[in-house]
């Protein structure tokens, strides 16, 4: 799903995509700037390798996502810590963003349950 970043307003524009077992849904709202905040939950189960044994399993997944979409390169003059995302076409591609996230939880440290309870 593509979301024309001009197209954002005050208004929160609500969305929800979906891959496989895992559900992203929330809204953007246009904040300053070239800048759109996404606010969003992140949920369901991925598949992911056990960071000490190596063996596949599901992980369950229910995390609050938040960061800002900039309309073209984002240059900050202030020393503000912010999460963008840059977008060049001005467009949000909430597809790619899903799946970016949930590339971004998978690359963290988890256990499967048998490494838990050792």
């Amino acid at each position: 799903m593509k979301i024309k970043l001009i197209k954002i307003g005050k208004t929160p524009v609500d969305f929800e995509v979906g891959s496989d077992e895992m559900t992203f849904k929330g809204y953007l709202v246009y904040d300053s700037g070239k800048l759109i905040l996404l606010k969003a939950n992140l949920s369901g189960f991925t598949l992911c390798e056990c960071s000490r044994c190596g063996e596949e399993f599901k992980l369950k997944v229910d995390e609050e996502v938040e960061f800002f979409i900039s309309d073209g390169i984002f240059d900050s003059d202030a020393n503000i810590d912010l999460d963008v995302v840059e977008s060049f076409d001005s467009m949000a591609n909430l597809d790619e963003l899903l799946i970016s996230e949930i590339e971004l939880i998978k690359s963290d440290y988890h256990s499967c349950k048998n490494c838990k309870t050792e």
